[in-house]
């Protein structure tokens, strides 16, 4: 096989590192699923990725990368703090997994040239997820949207929750839009994966998800405006048609959005702001402020934190959140110095929905579908390695007869 082309394979690999960050805890499915089994199959695909990653890469060829490095620092604080078993036995195994995740995206990186082949892989494979929310809710639309989750579209053949379908259909139908306005795909193939993607999103009523593709793509498409006509035509088009949809359905939209909270409940975020202000309350030494309490579930007092930047700091500590600041900075800064490209339009649309997305949402510090989301944008602004350059040979000397060699005359 060619070395200058991406294995099928590799795509294999992307895909058990994002059956890995599924999860193991959501709504109640159909055929209900012991956690212990989903445990098994998320960790055993993350192995089965890292032994795929090292087949494929038997020569350890890596690409030199900035977030990767950042990745594996944040590897630190977390197995500091973890190691006095303050958080139980569970965090030292959530550091091997972070340890695997990261070695696993170390050995793809061989494959980083800044083209969208990982683009692709990503929006395969969340797809495909998506398929197995709409099979489940064909099944059984009574466990597909339960009272528990006010009606939103959740998991009911794995568990999966509103949040998380959000997510993955904003990220798939911003990188379906963005390869169309590039070229890279048709505009038939790409409504395949928009318009069901699209409908999954508004029922699963994801603000996060919504605001997060709504500034993804206005930040990716303002920076293609200057050299795509396709770009400019598309941002007027969609400035047009969000005015007049905000006039017409102006009570929609508003009913919608609050999702029949209110004020207060609206105010207070759901009820985070109170789980923020009591985390950074809580007294802590100076060791748990600087390294973090070690690696948990994202939850604090049994309630979960949404928010990656405090679930940071209370698992990784201050090192462990000035280690995912320079990860944006790092691949913002990157973006920023590149000259107009679709791939450095589809890494401004990702960093921009993970920084939004942060602030409602956990996960920039252990292995996370978010983690995939930068790496791919990591991917997209790599530049493709040189061509290592072959000997030439030197010219084969012309033997010269001696009656024709000359002598010096002084």
């Amino acid at each position: 096989m060619d070395a200058d082309r991406t294995p099928k394979l590799v795509g294999t690999a992307w895909g058990l590192l994002v059956l890995n960050t599924l999860g193991s805890t959501g709504a109640e499915t159909v055929v209900p699923l012991p956690r212990s089994l989903i445990q098994m199959v998320t960790m055993g695909a993350l192995v089965a990725a890292f032994s795929l990653a090292l087949a494929l890469n038997l020569r350890l060829r890596v690409h030199a990368s900035a977030f990767l490095f950042l990745l594996t620092l944040l590897l630190v604080p977390s197995v500091i703090a973890s190691a006095d078993l303050q958080s139980g036995f569970g965090a030292l195994f959530r550091c091997a997994r972070l340890a695997l995740f990261v070695g696993t995206l170390w050995l793809l990186s061989r494959w980083w040239d800044g083209g969208p082949t990982f683009v692709r892989h990503h929006i395969r494979m969340y797809f495909l997820v998506l398929c197995t929310v709409a099979a489940g809710a064909l099944v059984s639309p009574g466990a597909a949207m339960p009272d528990l989750y006010g009606g939103r579209l959740v998991g009911a053949l794995w568990p999966l929750t509103p949040p998380q379908i959000g997510q993955y259909a904003a990220v798939i139908i911003g990188l379906a839009v963005l390869l169309v306005l590039g070229g890279r795909t048709d505009r038939r193939s790409a409504a395949l994966v928009i318009v069901p993607s699209l409908v999954l999103l508004l029922l699963t009523h994801t603000r996060t998800a919504t605001l997060g593709l709504l500034v993804g793509l206005t930040l990716a498409i303002g920076s293609l405006t200057l050299t795509s006509a396709a770009a400019r035509r598309f941002f007027s088009w969609a400035v047009l048609c969000a005015a007049v949809a905000a006039v017409v359905f102006a009570s929609a939209l508003q009913e919608w959005f609050l999702r029949g909270q209110s004020e207060e409940n609206f105010s207070n975020l759901t009820g985070r702001a109170k789980v923020w202000d009591a985390l950074l309350a809580a007294p802590r030494t100076l060791g748990e402020k600087v390294f973090g309490m070690g690696l948990g579930d994202k939850s604090f007092d049994g309630l979960p934190i949404d928010n990656s930047w405090l679930a940071v700091y209370h698992e990784q500590g201050l090192i462990g959140v000035g280690l995912v600041a320079a990860v944006f900075v790092t691949l913002g800064g990157v973006a920023l110095l590149r000259p107009p490209s679709l791939a450095r339009a589809c890494a401004i649309f990702l960093i921009g929905y993970c920084a939004l997305a942060s602030y409602t949402e956990a996960g920039l510090g252990d292995a996370s579908p978010y983690l995939l989301h930068l790496t791919v944008a990591a991917s997209l602004l790599a530049q493709p390695a040189a061509a290592a350059s072959l000997p030439v040979p030197d010219p084969p000397r012309r033997r010269v007869p001696r009656w024709a060699r000359t002598s010096e005359v002084t």
